[in-house]
């Protein structure tokens, strides 16, 4: 069986070390990379099945390889490392495309966990409906149709790339339609962040979202604010 490989991109070469020899004594294939270009190297000749990500880098950052490779459609689930910890800079992560964020100094337990949570839920898929041989799983709502076994978007037969946590998202209110759902749970559902009773990064995961699928993202149609209660899928969209 090929083992899942893991791309670890930090400038210092002691954590690049430490957590490739970690994860490769819990299974994993691992190939580094110190800089963007050698990133971009390690790229040319296969995706990973995840990446791991150092925020501050020289030449290109973190924070632009990230966006760029979010523009990738399909470009598999990304870790943000970064030794700057304060919830602002978590949230910049977030929007940027990364699935989940770890402040420095870590523990290489504590990563390992966050990396099979992010891949487990990468791999999963909730059923809508019990398909026939051979048929897919589809979510319609509006013009747009979610693939739950490609785990795509697309809208009037156009693709619409997501980032892994914007999927997972979406798939959870397509497959919770018209019921309000709070934050926490929605936060217990998308498992691997830290988080305590002031964490926002559901709500950037879900402006996230609304850019994505709404007119008007400021006064959505699908997504609806619940006063009090947290967030509701409404199919049909605005009557």
């Amino acid at each position: 069986m090929e083992k899942d490989l893991i791309y670890v991109t930090d400038d210092d070469p002691g954590i690049r070390e430490l957590v490739a020899e970690y994860l490769q004594g819990q299974g994993y294939a691992v190939a580094t990379a110190e800089d963007a270009p050698s990133l971009d190297a390690l790229l040319t000749q296969r995706l990973p099945d995840l990446l791991v990500l150092d925020w501050m880098m020289p030449g290109e950052d973190g924070l632009s390889i990230a966006r760029r490779l979010r523009a990738q459609p399909g470009f598999p689930p990304i870790i943000m490392l970064s030794a700057r910890g304060e919830d602002i800079d978590r949230i910049i992560g977030l929007e940027v495309g990364a699935d989940d964020y770890l402040p420095k100094p870590f523990n290489p337990r504590e990563l390992l966990a966050r990396i099979r949570a992010v891949m487990r839920r990468h791999a999963g898929t909730a059923a809508v409906t019990e398909p026939g041989a051979g048929t897919a799983r589809l979510a319609k709502f509006g013009p747009f149709v979610v693939n739950l076994d490609a785990r795509t978007l697309a809208r009037d037969g156009a693709d619409i790339p997501l980032t892994t946590g914007e999927y997972e998202l979406l798939e959870i209110f397509v497959t919770h339609a018209n019921r309000a759902l709070s934050r926490d749970w929605l936060m217990d559902q998308l498992r691997g962040f830290e988080r305590d009773p002031f964490d926002r990064s559901i709500d950037v995961r879900v402006n996230r979202l609304r850019k994505k699928i709404e007119d008007d993202p400021a006064n959505p149609a699908y997504i609806r604010t619940q006063r009090g209660q947290g967030y509701l899928f409404i199919p049909q969209g605005r009557a």
